[in-house]
């Protein structure tokens, strides 16, 4: 008996330092960093809730539309990360089986026969028997041991699915980020042919005068330096944009040689110029996958601590089983065939070698975990988002100069060609304007390119509108 309580005393003490005063309790709200009230905004910005759904739509690219579509349906990423919802939802339901007796059924035919040559035995005996029995075991979830396992691989399901829903987000991002790059490639592409044609023009002229001895062969050979280095720019972005397709095709799951038809006729870049609104930082604690995902991650950590701490107490199990047996298969259904055993158990495991108490270290060190993950998911997101509006609002301020700037490198080269041709200049100054016009074309349009990839990142930073629940 001194045994006993002995065991007893030191099975409380074990756990008593994991439940002091004041100790966070498992149902404890994650901790996360204060938000901002606003996000710095200009007329480039409302601060209503950020669009939902279909957020390329705005951009008015039906091709883009469909890429994303038949991505949804086709890519092998979501796929897999789809799949990995099915496998939660399994394991969760598995977890709840917990909840219910388990019944076993058992049918059978005995023949034993004993030796009439052992101990005190001289007759050999036999037995013949038929037998059937119903047993079950049922474990009474007094302290929310099973409980809170289950909802802790609810949480996990839940977490798969905002996992899906970051993943459509993150998909239909890159889909239009890299339909963003292929349209600034093409456009690329075709102001380096509009300059070669301006270019040969002017040194046909070059040509001309050099034959009527009005310019000197340095003019010719300087004119031709231009075109030659700007023809030898094509190549490379014609590669380009078959990378850039077969990157689009590899997102959408599809071959390359299935998309080339349709991508590779020139379009103009996507509107980038819209007005979009980001709503107040706290939304996204609502709108991004990645954080929803994070919090549902801390609220299984939560769960799993509280079933390591449900652990030190008793666990109250119901056994019994209920069945028939006799000799002759006419009398198996009689009453007097009838067998049943009723057993309930109270188990309490008195000493572990403090197993327990590291468990519930660890589960608790485990959660401490989540929730600064959750923290740090929230700001990475802040991070995100200031960083996409400011960038958005730069190179919108940017496109405005370069619309002037290259509006003045045509005049420059149309003046300094005027000049060349009445003799009042020299050659160079045409050069120089033809190099700095291309130069000025090509900003424009990677400006216009990455106005629109600031638009789709910071689309993707809000969250991309989505907000779907799986049914349970």
């Amino acid at each position: 008996m001194k045994t006993i309580r002995f065991l007893l005393v030191v099975s409380l003490l074990s756990a008593f330092p994991l439940l002091p005063l004041g100790a966070q309790t498992a149902d404890e709200k994650p901790l996360s960093a204060t938000l901002p009230q606003a996000w710095r905004v200009d007329t480039a910005f409302v601060q209503q809730l950020p669009i939902t759904g279909r957020w390329w739509l705005s951009l008015d690219d039906s091709l883009l539309d469909s890429l994303i579509t038949v991505a949804f349906a086709n890519s092998p990423d979501l796929k897999t990360v789809f799949s990995r919802i099915a496998s939660t939802h399994a394991a969760w339901r598995m977890q709840q089986s917990g909840y219910y007796p388990t019944l076993d059924a058992s049918f059978g035919w005995t023949k034993t026969q004993n030796s009439g040559r052992v101990g005190a035995a001289e007759n050999t005996t036999r037995e013949n028997y038929f037998s059937g029995a119903l047993t079950t075991s049922w474990e009474i979830d007094l302290f929310g041991s099973v409980y809170n396992r289950a909802r802790s691989d609810k949480a996990l399901y839940r977490a798969a699915v905002e996992d899906y829903n970051g993943a459509l987000v993150s998909l239909a991002a890159q889909i239009a980020s890299a339909y963003a790059q292929l349209r600034t490639l093409q456009q690329e592409l075709l102001v380096a042919r509009q300059n070669i044609e301006s270019q040969k023009s002017i040194l046909d002229m070059t040509e001309v005068r050099y034959n009527t001895g009005l310019a000197s062969q340095l003019d010719v050979a300087q004119a031709k330096s231009v075109y030659f280095s700007t023809q030898a720019s094509i190549p490379v972005l014609e590669a380009n944009i078959v990378v850039q397709i077969n990157t689009l095709a590899l997102l959408v799951g599809a071959y390359p040689h299935e998309l080339s038809p349709v991508l590779q006729p020139v379009r103009a870049i996507p509107d980038y110029r819209t007005i979009v609104p980001v709503g107040v930082p706290a939304n996204l604690l609502r709108q991004r996958p990645d954080i929803r995902s994070a919090e549902q991650s801390v609220a299984s950590a939560a769960a799993l601590l509280g079933a390591a701490r449900s652990d030190y107490f008793p666990h109250l199990i119901l056994t019994g089983s209920i069945g028939f047996a006799s000799e002759k298969a006419s009398d198996f259904f009689d009453r007097r065939s009838l067998t049943y055993e009723i057993a309930p158990k109270l188990t309490w495991t008195l000493f572990q070698g403090r197993y327990y108490t590291q468990a519930t270290k660890q589960a608790k060190a485990a959660w401490e975990s989540s929730v600064q993950q959750y923290n740090l998911a929230v700001l990475t997101a802040v991070e995100e988002v200031d960083n996409a509006m400011t960038t958005y609002k730069g190179t919108v301020r940017q496109l405005q100069i370069l619309h002037e700037l290259v509006e003045q490198g045509r005049l420059t080269l149309d003046l300094s060609l005027d000049l060349y041709k009445r003799g009042l200049s020299t050659f160079q100054n045409v050069l120089d304007a033809q190099r700095s016009l291309l130069e000025y074309q090509n900003q424009l349009v990677t400006s216009q390119g990455a106005a629109l990839s600031a638009v789709i990142e910071l689309y993707r930073a809000l969250g991309g509108g989505w907000d779907n629940t799986a049914s349970e």
